[in-house]
């Protein structure tokens, strides 16, 4: 049946009744059904009441080849207007449309026209920013927000102190559209025209909708990941092609692929998404074909080689002037052709310059038709070749078309061939290359002297080829694609081509040919050669592109017909696109195009063509931004690169199937249709419903031989060490709920490698610091990974393993406790326990992917991913990739560029909008700092993503994922082997004193007192640049914020110090929250919110259910808020107001193990701080100057010097960010200065190159601490000094050539070359 004829879709089929789409299918109609017989195949146009998953789809298309036992059944999805109402007001019921004051009125005024002049204005749009705050202080708020209609944008602004001001100001959100009324006028405080509004109210948004009965698909689209040239959401345009009702949608990026993972996520099973890529592609195959057609015979046989000379360069449009054709047998010329042919046209002048040939010349000439005739009866049966062939066929073709002249072109090509045999050359124009074999000179560009020069050089190739072997014609086009397969030509500019994965084994070829173009074949582009693309089809369909498309091509620069074929046999489908599209061909010195009409004309011979050759034809947008108002954004992304059509009108927008149509109308309407609607869901038909990454929380990870057995027994053998042979029930509840997760989760290789690692640094003498929350599983401490024990707090005997947790209820941390000594034997007991719960890392039953983030010393960072690649091997570890977008303070940077550009000036809020807009489009790739991809021993790198080289920098030698890598993390074992300070500064603090950090007590009194007073330092309170803490220099703890926490909370408690760990790291959870809580005496440190772990531990306490508890902490910790009706279950468990406020503020919240791991590691640095204090301030030191951060130039020169420099940053307002971070060092200085110690100078002789040399109660700064004087120029004064001693500046410059003449002032300014003379040259008088 066919037709609009529409039948209840039960009385056709009878499947799927008992499923849950019953209710959808009684409420659905067949429009159309087709049945092809021969491969009883049939083909359904089905209405739907509304929109269906693709999934649902495929279950009704299954149920119909079932029901009619058939090979395979395809169903259309069409929808009625209602489903997607074409109405332009999207109308909503609003119970209350006033949000403030008066429900605005007056004529409305586009925003481009609001002046202040205008006094009192009505302007609609849309908020795009909102900059709303509160001042406690004064029980106010201030609204502020910035809408636009997209002619301009102004802010609107207003102070109020109404009682249900919050409630107002909260009510205006990003995304409104809104009416507002108010009175013009100038922020005082910047100085910027705003609206005091009088009114405010929700209005009603024109939006586009497609309103067509049967959606077109979009099969070419650019998201933000086309770097710098589209300003497309991947979530967004999912969404808008969701509720338009497409049935699908395609992603195509420029070269990469990097939208997949969230196009996937946005989708859901909402819609299909076709995953494909806009791919930069050579022809390294067939560019040229050298032999055209099934010729064969030998090189000593009879060929007419000819040449031909046009009015132009169209064969279609273009005619013939000159034939020229001579006879070659035996490498030599036997016969001879020469005709004028009759154009019937004027020859233009630029013609006749290059080939002479006049009007004089042709006129009486054979008419093309004779002429091309009498060529023919030259050439009769045998061979043809030309250079450049494809040119002189394509108009012979044409005539022989035109005037029925039977002829079936065949032909050899010199120019492909030269190109072949003769690659050193850079050109390969006939004359160049007669002249490279030797040849003698011709008068070029006439054709019977270029048909006999192409002879000539065709029997110096046909020698060429003889030597490597080829001996027949049909020989020559598979050697010619073996020796160019893969050699691609850096002149040669790439052409595009969309690759769309229609598989799974697609999603994982396309992978491959991402990163072959990333790593192998990059040239300024990712470049995909043809020969890559034929070896990894399979699963692949490959569209034509657009006009810099080979394809497009071969038609707007005028190749044959016959030529236009050839190219397009080698794609699944054609593309043409909008004429706007195309509109920049009529500009320039040299356009491709005259006229409108041409354009047109170009899309009509690409329908033709396709129909010439059975391949569906396809109409695309080429989508760079969604609504036709964002272009600008572009604009400004493109006059960044430098581009001088930057501003020039390209409408690139995602459009609906009516305006499509509407686009294509001069094919005529059938047509229109075909390549709009019919065509591009054909081709979304064609392919799976695929994933461009595994399931989420499903883990592929490598191989450790027996890891699990190899983890139950260094856990087993440890817990026993610690608590005995028989540990306490609570212990081993504990060691074994988590193996069981652990093991079953199969997370025991994440485990081990991590234990692993961990294990080769210390061998090293390297402390390892954890991070994040991998110190809430006892597992990891046990085995070695972290060294946070996550038990609660209690006593452990180190002599006979007794353990007692009943004394340590009540404390957050076991060094907390008070000393006890072990009852059983007398040992003085360990205090141990921090009281971390373990779902706080892997979640209830394992259900979250571990995150393992270790910190190594910056020392070995290098050597930690050595021993990965080794364990692992290197070809299975990747560096973690990152995505650098545009921030926003760089887009404030291009939209200024481009104002001045433009000579234009606009409003701030405009300004903003504009900005806002180019935020978070691609620039760069890159690789985070410690981040390593382990994909498994029996997979690839492409069963997941692609891979390719940060930046791409093809000589940086680091390989890094092509997706950014926290898309993966449920997928594939991440490792963080991070550098940082810490373990350096313990490391030379162990090597300096014989002192084993890991030995140093937790609970001294004298080292916690330094968090409350600088007393212990031997300092007195009340100094101005010290402060009254003692923690300068003291990781976490050494900030002035973080100072000035110390001195509001007063801690005397280790379980203190982590809270404020947790306090400073965490996103609003200090300042205007925890802070007024504890300081008004709401409530203590103890019970506020720190960190995570505090809320599920608090919320368990108060009788709450512990997963409901596990997913409060989660929604708080991310800044999400609390989860829908979870406040009124934490009420009803009697969770008062303030804390539930409390979690509300939080934005993102530090985990306790995280904050213990850092507060441990600065707890024993603080500690040599006051035991070992000239060892750490070598250490701090060393650690300062490594990043350029200690200059001797005032630092060593004495108190005095010191705290008049500090003095001059904190008074300058403008201070650098290098002044800034100097302070720092500045005021550990002064610490240093005021504790009685002292530096002595930098000697040529002694100091060293790069450490500060503890000398009694002095330090000596190295060479590196004078500022600018790195690390390489510091030893080789150490080399050049080595068993010497100079007699001169001059003698010590030749021995140290790494060191600047620069370097050598700075050297005598500061005293270190004492009196040597500059020469060494004697003077006698």
């Amino acid at each position: 049946m066919s037709g609009r004829n529409q039948v209840p879709f039960y009385e056709m089929f009878s499947c799927c009744r008992d499923t849950e789409l019953n209710n959808i299918l009684e409420k659905s109609f067949v429009v159309s059904a087709t049945v092809d017989k021969s491969k009883t195949a049939m083909q359904v146009s089905l209405l739907l009441p509304g929109p269906v998953a693709p999934v649902d789809i495929a279950l009704i298309e299954e149920g119909i080849r079932l029901e009619f036992e058939l090979t395979s059944v395809a169903v259309s999805p069409l929808y009625p207007r209602s489903a997607h109402s074409g109405k332009t007001n999207e109308k909503k019921k609003k119970e209350n449309p006033v949000i403030y004051g008066k429900d605005p009125s007056g004529s409305i005024t586009p925003m481009e026209l609001v002046t202040l002049d205008l006094g009192k204005v009505t302007v609609r749009g849309e908020v795009f920013d909102v900059q709303s705050r509160d001042i406690p202080k004064r029980n106010a708020w201030v609204m502020s927000f910035d809408m636009t209609d997209y002619t301009g944008s102004v802010r609107i602004s207003k102070f109020m102190t109404d009682d249900n001001a919050g409630n107002i100001v909260g009510r205006i959100k990003k995304g409104m559209y809104l009416t507002v009324s108010g009175s013009l006028g100038f922020n005082r405080y910047d100085g910027e025209l705003t609206i005091d509004p009088s009114g405010i109210a929700l209005a009603d948004k024109e939006v586009r909708q497609d309103a067509a009965e049967e959606k077109r698909v979009e099969l070419h689209l650019h998201t933000k990941m086309s770097a710098m040239d589209a300003v497309i959401d991947t979530e967004a345009i999912v969404k808008r092609a969701i509720e338009w009702g497409h049935p699908a949608i395609a992603i195509t990026d420029h070269g990469v692929v990097q939208s997949f993972p969230d196009a996937m996520k946005a989708a859901g099973d909402k819609i299909k998404v076709i995953y494909g890529v806009e791919g930069y592609y050579i022809n390294d195959i067939d560019d040229k074909l050298a032999v055209f057609g099934s010729l064969a015979g030998s090189f000593r046989d009879e060929i007419v080689v000819f040449d031909i000379e046009t009015t132009g360069l169209s064969s279609l449009t273009d005619a013939i002037t000159e034939i020229g054709a001579v006879i070659m047998k035996d490498g030599k010329e036997i016969s001879r052709f020469q005709t004028f042919a009759d154009p019937g046209t004027h020859i233009p002048a630029n013609i006749t310059q290059l080939t002479g040939i006049t009007d004089s010349d042709v006129m009486g000439a054979p008419s093309q038709e004779a002429a091309v005739r009498a060529f023919l009866d030259f050439a009769g049966s045998r061979t043809i070749a030309a250079h450049n062939a494809s040119f002189d066929i394509g108009f012979i073709y044409e005539i022989c078309c035109r005037y029925g002249i039977a002829y079936t072109p065949g032909y050899i090509d010199t120019l492909a061939m030269a190109r072949a045999l003769l690659p050193e050359l850079k050109s390969h124009r006939l004359n160049i290359v007669t002249a490279h074999l030797g040849l003698p000179e011709f008068n070029h560009h006439r054709a019977s002297d270029d048909a006999a020069a192409t002879g000539l050089t065709l029997v110096k190739l046909f020698g060429q080829l003889e030597k490597k072997g080829v001996g027949d014609i049909s020989q020559i086009n598979d050697y010619i694609s073996r020796t160019l397969s893969g050699v691609l030509k850096t002149r040669f500019k790439p052409r595009h081509i969309i690759l769309l994965a229609k598989s799974q084994a697609g999603i994982k070829n396309l992978y491959k040919l991402i990163t072959k173009s990333h790593l192998d074949t990059f040239n300024r582009y990712p470049i995909i050669p043809k020969s890559q693309i034929i070896s990894h089809r399979e699963g692949l369909l490959v569209g034509s592109a657009c006009e810099s498309g080979e394809v497009f091509g071969s038609v707007t620069e005028g190749y044959s017909r016959l030529e236009q074929r050839r190219l397009a046999e080698f794609y699944d489908y054609l593309e043409i696109q909008p004429i706007c599209n195309n509109s920049f061909m009529l500009a320039g010195d040299r356009p491709k195009a005259g006229s409108i009409s041409d354009l047109q004309e170009f899309n009509r011979r690409i329908v033709t063509l396709g129909r010439e050759i059975g391949k569906p034809v396809v109409a695309t947008c080429d989508a760079h931004f969604i609504e036709p108002e964002d272009e600008i954004f572009r604009r400004i992304l493109l006059f960044s690169k430098g581009f001088e059509d930057a501003d020039r009108d390209l409408p690139l927008y995602f459009r609906t199937t009516e305006e499509m149509l509407d686009e294509f109308d001069y094919l005529g309407e059938e047509t229109a249709y075909e390549v709009v609607v019919t065509n591009t869901r054909r081709i979304a038909e064609l392919c799976d419903v695929v994933r461009p990454l595994p399931p989420a929380k499903t883990l592929f990870t490598p191989k450790i031989e027996n890891s699990a057995e190899d983890l139950r027994k260094i856990v087993d053998t440890r817990m026993k060490e610690l608590y005995g042979f028989t540990p306490p029930e609570l212990i081993t509840k504990r060691v074994e709920a988590e193996l069981a997760d652990i093991l079953n989760s199969g997370y025991d290789v994440i485990y081990m490698s991590a234990q692993k690692l961990v294990a080769d640094s210390l061998a090293h003498g390297y402390l390892v610091g954890s991070r994040g929350s991998v110190g809430s599983s006892v597992v990891a401490y046990l085995s070695g990974i972290t060294e946070v024990n996550a038990l609660p707090a209690h006593y452990r005997c180190p002599n006979c393993g007794d353990a007692d947790f009943e004394l340590g209820r009540g404390y957050g941390c076991g060094a907390d406790m008070p000393d006890r000594v072990c009852p059983l034997c007398g040992e003085i007991y360990l205090k141990d326990g921090f009281d971390i719960p373990f779902e706080t890392f892997l979640g209830f039953g394992g259900d979250k992917v571990p995150d393992i983030d270790l910190n190594f010393s910056g020392e070995y960072q290098a050597s930690a991913h050595k021993f990965t690649n080794e364990l692992f091997g290197a070809d299975h570890v990747f560096r973690a990739g990152t995505i650098g977008t545009v921030a926003e303070k760089t887009a404030y940077g291009y939209v200024r560029k481009y104002l001045e550009g433009l000579g234009k000036t606009i409003s701030r809020a405009e300004e903003n909008r504009l900005a806002l807009g180019c935020v978070g489009v691609k620039r760069t790739t890159g690789q985070h700092p410690g981040g390593l991809v382990v994909i498994p021993q029996n997979m690839e790198i492409t069963d997941f993503c692609p891979a390719q080289h940060p930046a791409d920098d093809r000589e940086s030698g680091i390989i890094t994922t092509h997706f950014e890598y926290h898309c993966m993390e449920d997928n594939l074992l991440k490792l963080d082997e991070l550098g940082h300070d810490d373990p350096t500064m313990i490391k030379m603090l162990e090597d300096l004193t014989g002192i084993n950090a890991r030995e140093i007590p937790l609970d001294d009194q004298e080292t916690m007192a330094i968090f409350k007073s600088p007393e212990p330092l031997g300092l007195q309170r009340g100094d101005a640049i010290i402060g009254e803490t003692g923690s300068i220099g003291i990781p976490e703890f050494g900030t002035g914020f973080t100072r000035q926490m110390l001195v509001d909370t007063q801690p005397d408690k280790f379980d203190t110090l982590v809270r404020l760990s947790g306090f400073s790291h965490g996103t609003d959870v200090w300042l205007g929250n925890a802070k007024d809580i504890i300081l008004n005496g709401v409530a203590t440190i103890g019970e506020t919110v720190g960190c995570r772990d505090d809320i599920m531990l608090y919320l368990i306490s108060k009788g709450m259910d512990e997963k409901l508890a596990f997913k409060i902490m989660e929604s708080v910790r991310k800044g999400r808020g609390l989860p829908e009706g979870a406040e009124e279950k934490m009420k009803a468990a009697g969770v008062p107001e303030w804390y539930i406020t409390s979690c509300k503020k939080i934005k993102y919240l530090f985990p306790k193990a995280h904050a213990v791991a850092y507060v441990m590691m600065a707890f024993r640095i603080a500690w040599f701080k006051v035991h070992e204090p000239l060892a750490f301030y070598s250490a701090y030191f060393y650690r300062r100057s490594q990043k350029d951060s200690f200059d001797a130039e005032f630092m060593i020169r004495g108190i005095d010097v010191v705290a008049a420099k500090i003095r001059e940053v904190k008074n300058n307002q403008s201070a650098t960010a290098k002044e800034e971070d100097l302070l720092t060092t500045l005021e550990a200085c002064y610490e240093f200065y005021k504790r009685g110690f002292e530096f002595t100078d930098i000697d040529l002789y002694k100091s060293d190159a790069v450490k500060f040399v503890p000398t009694g109660n002095t330090l000596r700064p190295p060479f590196v601490s004078i500022s600018g004087l790195g690390e390489t120029a510091a030893y080789d004064l150490v080399k050049g000094r080595t068993g010497r001693q100079f007699i001169s500046i001059e003698e010590l410059t030749m021995s140290c050539p790494k060191v600047s003449k620069t370097h050598i002032e700075q050297l005598k300014t500061l005293g270190a070359l004492g009196g040597l003379p500059d020469t060494s040259q004697m003077t006698l008088f």
